[in-house]
């Protein structure tokens, strides 16, 4: 099958094109900075931007399937010039529209646990605008709600090392905010089977790893992992959001309002849908054992 990754130099994206190319796809990578890839030879790759339909056109069009990886993060504010909307909605938007105009019959959608067009969060009712246009689109759809995804490259250990310090460090709420963190190895062969088999089509699967922990625990293994205790204050989430909405606009503050909303947000499944891809829950690699605590799959830490 020929498959285009938009967004296939990212961190999910380089491991999903490895995945397909090993199955035996056709796969071609679309990216804004095609350089940045690290991928094996026989991976297509092609520059484009999603929010400029003219720039994506050629490379979407006599494809297969489109698999739409773009996403801003949203642990961090959204760079300058950019927004939510743009690349969320007004890329899916465009990729659609090319993979209509383009002879595409499957569209894989990768969005997130908890998104909604009237979430507390932007990321939230982008992606959630983003989902309602796949689902009216003319193709055959597949969406992914992933929790937080783990791994070499991944923002989520250092995300969680840079608003954190060991020793002692304050967390609003205490890190109450709960997460089930799934590794990326474990997630793009999920993404992968979508493409094949007719059961999959018109399906949203919410998927998780096999633990649900606190930002709280997260923290701590994360400094553990580094041989380094860490006792956590709690920081009144009330004023945690006051502190992040007036830093908010400072350029070299990461976080900003919205993150300060996402942290009342759980982030995990209630029905795991990895059983429908042939998995349980504990056949899944852990964050602990990816962080060497504890037997299993181990990475280099990212």
């Amino acid at each position: 099958m020929k498959v285009l990754v938009a967004g296939g130099t990212g961190f999910i994206g380089s491991s999903l094109c490895r995945e397909l190319h090993e199955r035996g796809h056709e796969v071609t990578a679309l990216s804004r900075n095609p350089d940045d890839g690290d991928l094996p030879e026989g991976i297509e790759v092609a520059m484009g931007d999603v929010t400029a339909y003219d720039s994506i056109a050629p490379a979407v069009s006599g494809q297969e399937a489109v698999i739409n990886l773009v996403s801003l993060s949203p642990l961090f504010k959204t760079p300058s010039g950019t927004s939510h909307e743009e690349v969320h909605l007004g890329g899916t938007e465009n990729l659609l529209r090319a993979a209509e105009e383009g002879g595409v019959s499957r569209f894989v959608q990768i969005s997130g646990l908890g998104v909604d067009p009237n979430a507390d969060t932007g990321y939230l009712r982008a992606k959630g605008r983003a989902e309602e246009v796949v689902r009216d689109s003319d193709l055959e759809w597949v969406i992914f709600r992933p929790s937080v995804v783990f791994g070499d490259g991944a923002e989520f250990v250092p995300f969680t090392k840079l608003v954190t310090t060991p020793y002692v460090t304050g967390l609003p709420g205490g890190g109450s905010t709960r997460f089930q963190p799934i590794w990326v190895e474990d997630l793009v062969p999920m993404i992968a089977d979508s493409l094949e088999g007719e059961e999959h089509p018109g399906k949203t699967y919410e998927i998780g790893g096999p633990d649900r922990l606190t930002l709280a625990e997260v923290t701590r293994l994360v400094y553990r992992s580094e041989g380094k205790p860490v006792r956590i204050v709690p920081v009144p989430m009330a004023m945690a959001k006051i502190g992040l909405t007036a830093a908010g606009p400072i350029p070299v503050v990461p976080l900003g309002p919205d993150q300060a909303r996402s942290l009342e947000i759980d982030n995990v499944v209630d029905d795991n849908d990895v059983d429908v891809f042939g998995y349980e829950e504990g056949d899944l690699t852990t964050f602990r054992s990816y962080l060497g605590l504890e037997p299993g799959r181990q990475r280099a830490r990212a």
